[in-house]
């Protein structure tokens, strides 16, 4: 990413070019990315290729003003912060559920050393999560405006991600290539098995620390105290008005679900 690049990122997520590669610096961008880049995986069912080019990732989430999936967020945001002096490595993670662990490159997460000492784990593409990037620190609780995490040590030098007690995801340490995640988000987008392929999904940070999510047909506004405003859209120009006032997408037309590869019949439209 060159530096005209890197200022319009900027200016998309409405933050000043730091005038050093710290922690502090790293906290501002992080928040502001969460507040204005949204997370949605709305290309698997508009019809539209997900790449994970550098440039094609810039041009959706800068030019273009949309959001993505963990592989494009985290991808471009490690460009920009690359190019801001940052000391970033891609790792690769494996979501944990009741059901045990994901798949291998489930999720990308990022490791950032900082100017000033620190390393860090930042994460701007898994929804609900932590709001300012983490120290990587094990066996600690870490209070955040998004809940208490905490890393602990798994097999083979792995670190468990705990959000609020329960199990997040896997970090591998390794650093890792943009393109060593290529088959995970081909999986995400066309397994039955990815909740990707099988929901809409559109979420942001707001302002005040809560959250704004329109899941099909329903915006869901969630106060910093977890309190839930739910209000259904009965029609297209509303789901269309919503998308852009509430998220800044500027969509043509409203998405709907997309068979994945592994189904024979069509999805019902939310």
């Amino acid at each position: 990413m060159d530096a005209s690049q890197a200022d319009a990122y900027l200016r998309r997520i409405g933050a000043p070019r730091p005038t050093r590669p710290d922690a502090d610096a790293l906290r501002e961008l992080h928040v502001r990315h969460l507040v204005a880049v949204p997370f949605e995986n709305l290309s698997l069912h508009l019809g539209e290729p997900v790449t994970l080019d550098p440039d094609a990732l810039h041009d959706k989430i800068v030019g273009a003003r949309r959001g993505g999936y963990c592989y494009e967020l985290n991808g471009a945001f490690a460009a920009l912060l690359t190019a801001l002096g940052y000391d970033v490595g891609l790792l690769a993670c494996r979501g944990i559920s009741p059901d045990g662990l994901g798949i291998p490159y489930d999720h990308l997460a990022l490791r950032v050393r900082t100017a000033d000492g620190a390393t860090l784990l930042a994460d701007v593409g898994f929804g609900r999560h932590a709001h300012h990037p983490l120290p990587l620190t094990t066996d600690t609780d870490q209070s955040d405006p998004g809940g208490v995490f905490r890393f602990t040590p798994a097999p083979l030098g792995d670190l468990d991600l705990l959000h609020d007690g329960t199990p997040a995801y896997r970090l591998d340490l390794r650093p890792r290539e943009l393109a060593d995640f290529e088959v995970g988000s081909w999986y995400q987008q066309t397994s039955p098995r990815s909740h990707f392929t099988t929901s809409l999904v559109c979420s942001r940070l707001t302002d005040d620390g809560g959250r704004l999510t329109l899941t099909g047909r329903t915006l869901i506004t969630t106060a910093p105290d977890g309190t839930r405003h739910e209000v259904p859209l009965d029609t297209d120009s509303e789901v269309l008005e919503a998308y852009r006032d509430g998220f800044g997408l500027a969509l043509d037309r409203v998405p709907r679900l997309r068979a994945p590869l592994g189904l024979t019949a069509p999805l019902p439209s939310p």
